[in-house]
């Protein structure tokens, strides 16, 4: 479990993304980057980290599922991910 101060940092960081995306892409467009530059460093979509939606893990992160590997590989050995089952022969 990664700490929670991380995850609410990076939940932080996804806010203002999302708030900031539209006056981002404007300036972009406009090409002032003199306005651009002003804006904070954490406003821009490169900086955000995918994390785990259980556990916070930043590495070994499934885009499709939203889960590292540890839990994806948990759930679907208890069957709680639809149309999956762990291989076994």
């Amino acid at each position: 479990m990664a700490k929670l101060s991380i995850v609410a940092r990076d939940r932080k960081k996804e806010a203002m993304v999302s708030r900031l995306a539209a006056k981002r892409k404007a300036l972009k467009e406009a090409g002032d980057y003199a306005a651009l530059d002003k804006l904070p460093r954490s406003s821009s979509a490169v900086r955000l980290r995918k994390r785990c939606k259980l556990s916070g893990r930043p590495r070994g992160y499934m885009r499709k599922f939203g889960l590292c590997r540890n839990q994806f590989r948990q759930l679907a050995s208890e069957g709680k991910i639809p149309g999956l089952t762990k291989a076994s022969w």
